[in-house]
């Protein structure tokens, strides 16, 4: 499967040729492809389940998030009514965050915790109060697209699949825009001629070179969730005083509820080397209890709004076990990840405590901010949710005519699997080998299964002959 990567005989004289290179690198993106596909067909289907969840989840769970205006300018109740009708509602849960309704005809979503543990999002009808009923984040059409697409739903093996995926895709995108353009009289003359799998073979040459610079993208944004590259690049930020995350120090901002994951990635007890010394925003106890000094959820809203923070918010709620807690108010950034802002207020006096922005995040984390805004397709407005669309559509066709390619031209009856035959000759381009060396250091997990993927080609496949003609072994 992997002589490519051999040198050779010296009669060979075939592989260093235009011929041999282009076979070589064919057989590189054939079996690239071969590995890959299943992961793009999967990441690029949750994908867009994930970028028209707010369009899906209101036709699937109307009953919970719509309702109809009595009248218009009909008034809503205030939020802390709201509020208490989901404590009454659920008194043995712990109420962790509020969204704000973004239209009249929508509801407003209260994000908690049921006694054993279990997230609800629990829905209120803004004009009378009503709660509506709840489901769990995690088992709605886009709560099982988001766990599908971080880990298969099955924690950090699953993770580290996707990621080894995604680095062979690296591959295979690179080897594609090489095939795209070595190849392009070729497939010219296919099409003259009227070759059935020729009009294939050239629209899934075009789409893969439009497609191959959204997936590159897509796999360099998403790079940053994953367990292995992710966390280690992360580690050495942090160890350096910078970070990939724009973690607000103390603040309970991290709303449990799946369906809108455009917040500020902020977390309560993981804090950034650069922001350690930070004093954790709290709430001034010595007010507890005075007459006039409670603040509730609609000062914090009324008090955010004056800070000039884009509505809906995001309400993360103090906790009824911590007097120091804050109502921390997250201002909605979807479509501008520059507008991320948190505004902490004093849970007794509702003076802001402290704020948290796009502004205060380390270098990296405001790079990091805008590649998760572009990889969600929410950084230019439509643009950039329509080209996030377009992209995994095109991904989708080359995944299925790249597949379907091979079927069409496999030797049938033939006891081997039909790959391009070809080896490159890395003795004589020492660049080459660098470039592999500089990626397998880059993507630690593409470097470690290439060199498993050696020892199995030098150990196993070449001394079984049946095996090197299963895999056209050049």
């Amino acid at each position: 499967m992997t002589d490519v990567l051999i040198d050779p005989a010296p009669t060979e004289k075939r592989a260093t040729g235009r011929s041999g290179w282009f076979r070589a690198v064919w057989r590189w993106h054939f079996f690239a492809s071969f590995l890959v596909a299943p992961v793009l067909i999967l990441l690029a289907v949750t994908g867009l389940i994930y970028l028209f969840r707010f369009q899906l989840e209101p036709l699937m769970h109307g009953d919970l998030m719509r309702t109809d205006p009595p009248s218009q300018g009909a008034l809503t109740q205030p939020y802390e009514v709201q509020y208490a009708a989901v404590q009454e509602a659920y008194p043995d849960a712990s109420v962790l965050s509020m969204t704000e309704p973004k239209n009249a005809e929508e509801t407003t979503r209260f994000s908690l915790v049921t006694a054993d543990g279990a997230s609800r999002d629990a829905y209120v009808d803004p004009y009378t109060g009503e709660v509506l009923g709840d489901l769990n984040p995690d088992t709605t059409l886009s709560g099982y697209a988001v766990r599908l697409h971080g880990d298969l739903m099955a924690g950090p093996w699953g993770d580290h699949v996707l990621e080894l995926g995604a680095c062979w895709a690296v591959v295979m995108a690179l080897t594609g825009y090489y095939l795209f353009v070595r190849g392009w009289t070729a497939r010219r003359r296919a099409r003259r001629s009227g070759r059935g799998p020729a009009k294939l073979r050239s629209r899934h040459a075009l789409v893969g070179a439009v497609s191959g610079v959204g997936l590159l993208t897509l796999l360099v944004t998403g790079l940053p969730w994953t367990g292995f590259w992710g966390e280690k690049v992360q580690s050495y930020a942090t160890e350096h005083g910078s970070s990939l995350w724009s973690l607000d120090p103390g603040a309970v901002s991290d709303p449990t509820s799946k369906l809108d994951e455009s917040l500020p990635h902020s977390h309560a007890v993981d804090i950034p080397w650069a922001l350690q010394e930070s004093d954790v925003p709290s709430s001034d106890t010595t007010q507890a209890g005075r007459s006039g000094s409670v603040a509730n959820v609609d000062t914090a809203v009324e008090v955010a709004d004056g800070e000039g923070l884009r509505h809906p918010f995001t309400i993360a709620l103090p906790s009824t076990d911590d007097a120091g807690g804050v109502f921390s108010v997250i201002g909605y950034a979807f479509d501008a990840p520059s507008d991320e802002k948190t505004v902490h207020i004093d849970r007794y006096g509702g003076q802001v405590v402290a704020t948290y922005g796009f502004d205060d995040y380390p270098t990296l984390a405001k790079v990091v901010s805008q590649g998760i805004g572009l990889h969600e397709g929410r950084s230019f407005g439509l643009w950039s949710f329509w080209g996030a669309a377009l992209m995994c559509l095109a991904i989708l066709f080359a995944s299925v005519t790249g597949p379907l390619m091979w079927w069409k031209r496999r030797p049938k009856g033939a006891a081997r699997l039909g790959a391009p035959r070809g080896r490159m000759p890395l003795k004589a381009t020492p660049l080459l080998v660098v470039a592999l060396v500089a990626l397998g250091l880059f993507l630690p997990l593409f470097g470690l299964s290439l060199l498993v993927v050696l020892a199995l080609d030098q150990l196993v496949l070449r001394r079984i002959p049946a095996l090197a003609g299963w895999f056209d072994a050049a």
